[in-house]
């Protein structure tokens, strides 16, 4: 099993998640996070003064497939993700020793 953590723009979550659904994935985590890349931030500006605004928010998924389920969740994510702008995201990909189902002790697959 792979948990996916993919880092994507606020407005782009409901289409995601659309299409994550479509290709039979049932949950997902999802969290607030604000951070920096490539983008490296803006400068707004308040009551007359300028701002740097260095952490951006940003929405962080994450998701627990197969193996065999990894090739066909990023390129979802990917395609329904990307703008072609600076700040798309990012996608990260980590293997699982185990996963255990705290309601029922359920472990591994079934536990997803």
């Amino acid at each position: 099993m792979k948990k996916i953590q993919a880092i994507i723009r606020h407005y782009k979550l409901e289409e995601v998640k659309n299409a994550i659904s479509e290709i039979g994935i049932s949950g997902m985590t999802v969290s607030e996070v604000r951070g920096f890349g490539r983008q490296r931030g803006h400068k707004e500006t308040y009551r007359g003064n300028e701002y740097i605004v260095d952490f951006l928010p940003k929405v962080k998924l994450e998701i627990v497939v197969q193996d065999d389920m990894v090739p066909k969740t990023i390129e979802t994510i990917t395609q329904v993700a990307r703008t072609g702008q600076i700040g798309d995201g990012k996608i990260f990909i980590t293997s699982l020793d185990e996963v255990i189902r705290i309601r029922t002790g359920e472990t591994g697959p079934e536990a997803v």
